[in-house]
């Protein structure tokens, strides 16, 4: 893996740990950041060896979205090219990698950073944290898929009034409307991430991956396509080594040990 200046990357025990570092920024998102979390999420896409990912921010904000202040507009024709081609294949590998990613959120996660919270599989967030979706205040749109987001998770109305209030959706509300999954204390926010990760690759990779599968285009499916393309898989997976495995677990009463 290569160095970079804008994230800082680990490695262990399986779990891959993305950090947006420009702290001074808020973690503002600018060119440079683009290209290189589109490299590190292609990698660790392609990384079998990795079981999970966690993507978080270094000082007291997830991250404040775009950086509007780079200068980066050069490196693109109009917005909608920067959107396209700079942050479109970020999200497309957090979706489509086979492992599940944790937004681990302190502080804000507002504007298309909001976006990248949601996007993931899980989101754990410190009790100080909120996301916020400010375009309305500067007659903008909410981008980064907010809209296929925010209706897919709450709905027509509460989604619409989210997109247009530019308001701040704070931590225990995101819980409770199910944005995010834990809200923690915020002096524990990386161990509860990283003990939620370490919980989580204990689990069979071949389920965690086809279950993201399923989810991800359950949307697209019917009641009874979705039940047989479970079957389908439910019949590829009888017999591997994870199923036996478990099995064997099970009844020897021990944790399964898992490929």
């Amino acid at each position: 893996m290569q160095k970079f200046e804008t994230i800082n990357y680990s490695l262990e025990n399986q779990v891959a740990t993305v950090s947006l570092n420009r702290p001074e920024k808020l973690n503002a998102m600018n060119y440079t950041m683009l290209m290189e979390l589109t490299s590190v999420t292609e990698q660790i896409k392609k990384d079998e060896s990795i079981k999970c990912m966690i993507l978080r921010g270094e000082g007291r904000a997830f991250s404040s979205g775009a950086d509007l202040s780079s200068g980066d507009r050069k490196k693109w024709k109009d917005t909608e090219e920067a959107l396209n081609k700079g942050y479109l294949p970020i999200f497309d590998n957090i979706i489509t990698m086979p492992k599940p990613v944790i937004s681990s959120v302190r502080g804000a996660a507002a504007g298309i950073a909001s976006a990248y919270s949601m996007a993931c599989d899980l989101t754990i967030m410190s009790e100080k944290s909120y996301l916020l979706q400010p375009f309305s205040n500067i007659g903008l749109i909410p981008d980064g898929g907010s809209h296929w987001l925010l209706y897919n998770i709450l709905g027509y109305k509460r989604a619409y009034q989210i997109a247009i209030e530019n308001e701040r959706i704070s931590a225990d509300e995101c819980l409770r409307i199910g944005l995010a999954n834990k809200v923690v204390m915020d002096e524990n926010l990386e161990k509860e991430t990283d003990n939620w990760a370490k919980k989580i690759i204990k689990q069979s990779s071949q389920s965690l991956m086809y279950s993201k599968k399923i989810m991800r285009d359950i949307q697209h499916k019917s009641f009874n396509e979705t039940y047989l393309l479970e079957s389908s898989i439910q019949k590829e997976l009888q017999g591997s080594y994870d199923n036996l495995e478990g099995v064997k677990a099970f009844l020897e009463k021990r944790p399964p040990k898992f490929k």
